[in-house]
């Protein structure tokens, strides 16, 4: 084989991963896109899309078209294949668990819930996260090609083990993401070429969360991103800088959740007092609600219940959303005098009192911040349903987006 032939095969592969990814994010709908952004020749553009179809990760629309209203030489549409390969992502949270398959796009494909209490081994919870996921896969018939998990804890790399699990009763270093690799190899399930079963991967939640967010949601062209949110226990928050997540030195960047917004306020697990992570989740709400947890539903959904069919008949209720969005506005406005972002995500309870009241919030922050007094600071309601789970999902096809080919045939 001549040295241009062995250049040109070289170019080609190394051009799928980054093809892939701008059908993945949705920046290339069609080959002409694709053509734009990678910078080559249609010709490649075309060999390169077909290679991706050959490998059942996109479809190419056999007709050119153009899009309503357009004008110049249509082209062929591309989409992520729909009955693709799948990667196994979980969740696990103070309530339980979730297991889902994700397709590439960010497309959830099938999901099964977990509620329960999490025990203090974590082998006991992510076994039954696996399990789950097994049952999904077995139901779909889809191939796996990796799995990735999200928990509520920063995640130390490369060691991979839970830092800080505030709201889980497992203790500080917990191995989690070799506790889950495990349970994967238990449960036969399959990994990219090479491997006899999947390698787990593991990161915080809500980093994930911003992640999806990022790439498939409502931060997508942002260049500096905070995601802040609340789900089930405490808060979190994330930042996403030119692209990549910012995690700072050992994965506890962004630990928004222990700012102090209330220094009279209820004790914190750090040891403070007033934090966002007590003052503004959903125990604080129902609690300021006067309500009782009570063990039916998750607090969420407790809280997102209350709020959606009391706030206008309970002064109580009312009351209450008044006072966390308060006191997440004064929390969002010391961020934004920070970080200076150009734009915010809130999900979770905090999606719910932006959705609520948002008029209320903005003003907030607007008056306790520098920069939020010019205005220019969108505050917007997460748009991925799960999706710390999605961002789990993103760990595990990044592999595969750096390198469709090794990873798919070897």
């Amino acid at each position: 084989m001549t040295p241009t032939r062995t250049s040109k095969l070289e170019r080609g592969r190394s051009a799928l991963g980054p093809a892939l990814e701008l059908v993945h994010t949705g920046r290339a709908p069609t080959r002409a896109a694709l053509t734009a952004e990678l910078g080559v020749t249609r010709a490649t553009a075309g060999a390169v899309a077909a290679e991706l179809e050959s490998l059942g990760l996109i479809t190419v629309d056999s007709r050119p078209g153009a899009a309503s209203g357009t004008q110049g030489r249509p082209s062929h549409r591309l989409a992520v294949n729909p009955r693709g390969p799948v990667v196994l992502a979980a969740q696990v949270h103070a309530d339980g668990f979730r297991a889902a398959l994700v397709g590439l796009g960010g497309r959830i494909v099938a999901t099964a819930p977990g509620c329960g209490t999490v025990a203090a081994d974590p082998a006991q919870i992510l076994g039954e996260v696996v399990e789950a996921g097994a049952g999904l896969l077995e139901s779909s018939g889809r191939r796996c090609v990796g799995a990735g998990l999200a928990v509520p804890s920063a995640v130390a790399e490369p060691e991979g083990t839970a830092i800080n699990p505030l709201h889980l009763a497992w203790e500080v270093g917990a191995p989690v993401r070799d506790i889950f690799t495990r349970a994967l190899a238990e449960a036969r399930i399959g990994g990219r070429a090479g491997e006899t079963t999947a390698s787990g991967c593991a990161a915080n939640d809500i980093n994930l969360a911003a992640l999806a967010e990022h790439r498939h949601g409502a931060g997508r062209g942002a260049e500096h991103l905070l995601v802040v949110g609340t789900g089930h226990r405490g808060v979190g928050g994330a930042l996403v800088l030119d692209g990549r997540l910012h995690t700072g030195s050992s994965g506890l960047a962004l630990e928004v959740g222990h700012l102090t917004v209330d220094p009279g306020g209820r004790p914190c697990h750090c040891g403070s007092r007033g934090c966002l992570d007590v003052e503004t989740d959903p125990l604080a709400f129902v609690e300021a609600a006067g309500r009782e947890p009570g063990p039916e539903v998750s607090l969420l959904e407790r809280s997102q219940e209350l709020i959606s069919t009391e706030y206008g008949s309970d002064p109580a209720v009312r009351t209450a959303v008044e006072t966390l969005i308060d006191r997440l506005g004064l929390g969002l406005a010391g961020l934004v005098n920070i970080l200076n972002p150009d734009r915010i995500i809130l999900g979770g309870l905090h999606r719910t009192l932006l959705e609520t009241d948002g008029e209320r919030l903005r003003a907030v922050i607007a008056d306790s911040s520098l920069w939020g007094r010019s205005g220019s600071v969108p505050v917007l309601p997460s748009s991925l349903a799960h999706n710390s789970l999605v961002g789990a999902a993103e760990l595990a096809w990044q592999p595969v987006l750096d390198d469709p080919l090794g990873a798919l045939n070897g």
